[in-house]
This record gives structure tokens, C-alpha cells and sequence, in this order.
């Protein structure tokens, strides 16, 4: 549901930014200026907001073909074509067209997604490079993002930075935890940071036998309403040592409000 209430903003946001002063432009205008826009992708009301967004960024892409458009539009095909690929698979007894027309998008973000990797193999754009690391298993792409690391553009997105600890996740835990607390500490006041920080924290802390730290992030996630959390076993860790967890929670309260309201500082200095 948060998917499809960022992509409507971004939608809305594109489509302010594309008007100008001018009348607002609206999809009805993109779809009669750029009609090959809209008549390749699923007619019926499925995916409304993923083919919303995929219509505008194939818009913005076409009036400026930077790589940052290129790397929105893509990322819009693939929550597009993971909506449409799985409403292809329902059966609409009535109006088959329908079901037809959900495969004809599938197809089209598979073939515009492939367009961009075609165009981009020589790019520098961090997000890109993850992307056809992590797609295409571009290791010559990954070699060139793990060479941006220390740039201030690298170290200020949050998103890069859960890229290259999803990166590094599976050989070096200290460098994951540093960018996990990085993604932390670039959490902004008023948001949530996504589960998968919290479940990576945790696993590595309890994989580590650092049940103190384990205990902590596990009851962030907890507090920050994430159900999906298994803190019984690392309970029983502190519990059967002796361990009080008074003061963890009151830890964990803390740390939480200093990371949702963009406080947090890496105790890693």
C-alpha cells in the first residue's frame, strides 16, 4: 500500500513539475500527445497507479533522456510489470481481451527494461550500476559503484546506501553494519526506515552472538510496529545469562526516537 502511495506522489509530483505555469498536465494529455505511451501497456483498471507512473516517467525520459529519468522510469517497469505480470495470471472469463492486454504489458516492461540496460551499459549513475549488478550480475558494474563509495552523492543516499549493504552482505559484516547505521542516520524526522535494515541488524548482531545489540534493534522494530520480528529466541539468550532487559527497552526506546525523528548518530563514530 506505501508502494502505491508513493508512486501516485511521484505521479502527481512529475506531472506539476512537467506543466509549469501552463494548464496542469494531466494523463489524458501525456496519452494524446504520446499515444504509444499508454496503448502498449494493460487497458482495464489493474495496476492503475503503477501504469500512471510508468506513463508519466516514459514521458519525462522522452523530453530529457538523462540517466536519473532512465533510473526512475526503470524502477517504475518493475513495480509496473510485478503488478501486471501477476493480474495477467487472473483469468477474466467475460472479456479475455482484458487478460490480453495485462500480458501485452508485461511484455512492454520487459522490453523497455531490457532498452534501458541496452542504453545504459556505460553508465555511472550509482543506482544503475546496482541495478545491473544486481539484474544482470554486471560485476564490472558493481566494480565501478564500489569506487563511488566515499562520494558525497554515494554517502548522502539512504537508497545507495542499503544498496551496497545488501552488497557486502554476504561477505563482510562490519562494512554491512556500517551502511545499515549509515541508511539510519540518514533517516529523515517523520519517517520510518524499511524492515530490512532492522532484520539485517539483527540477524548479523545475533549471528555474532551479540544479543545486547540483537535485543535492541529487534524491539526498534517492534516499537516501530513491524510484526514480522522473532525477538523470543534472543530474549531467551539474555534471560538464560542473566541478563536484565529493563535497560534494553529503555534503550531501544531511545534509540527509536532519535532515528524516527533524524537524530541518530552510527556508535561507530
Amino acid at each position: 500500500m506505501a508502494n502505491k502511495w508513493m508512486l501516485a506522489i511521484v505521479s502527481a509530483s512529475l506531472l506539476t513539475l512537467l506543466s509549469g505555469c501552463e494548464e496542469p498536465l494531466t494523463l489524458a494529455k501525456v496519452c494524446e500527445e504520446t499515444p504509444g505511451f499508454c496503448n502498449d501497456l494493460n487497458k482495464d483498471s489493474h495496476c492503475k497507479e503503477e501504469r500512471a507512473s510508468v506513463i508519466i516517467g516514459r514521458y519525462v525520459e522522452y523530453k530529457d533522456p538523462t540517466d536519473e529519468h532512465k533510473y526512475q522510469l526503470l524502477k517504475q517497469f518493475e513495480a509496473y510489470n510485478e503488478c501486471v505480470s501477476l493480474a495477467a495470471k487472473i483469468e477474466h472469463i467475460k472479456l479475455k481481451e482484458k487478460t490480453t492486454s495485462r500480458v501485452e504489458g508485461h511484455l512492454t516492461s520487459l522490453k523497455e527494461m531490457n532498452r534501458i540496460y541496452q542504453d545504459t551499459k556505460q553508465t555511472s549513475h550509482p543506482g544503475l550500476l546496482y541495478y545491473h549488478w544486481s539484474r544482470n550480475n554486471s560485476q564490472f558494474a558493481m566494480n565501478k559503484l564500489l569506487r563511488q563509495e566515499d562520494e558525497p552523492y554515494v554517502r548522502q543516499s539512504q537508497e545507495i546506501q542499503m544498496f551496497l549493504a545488501t552488497y557486502y552482505a554476504k561477505f563482510d559484516d562490519d562494512k554491512t553494519i556500517d551502511f545499515l547505521y549509515r541508511v539510519l542516520e540518514l533517516n529523515q524526522a517523520g519517517q520510518t526506515p524499511d524492515l530490512e535494515v532492522y532484520k539485517a541488524l539483527v540477524s548479523i548482531f545475533y549471528k555474532q552472538k551479540k544479543y545486547k545489540h540483537a535485543y535492541t534493534f529487534a524491539r526498534i522494530a517492534q516499537l516501530s510496529g513491524f510484526k514480522e520480528i522473532d525477538i523470543i529466541d534472543i530474549e531467551h539468550e539474555l534471560t538464560s545469562r542473566g541478563r536484565s532487559i529493563g535497560v534494553l527497552n529503555q534503550l531501544a526506546l531511545k534509540t527509536r526516537e532519535e532515528i524516527e525523528t533524524g537524530k541518530f548518530l552510527s556508535p561507530r563514530g
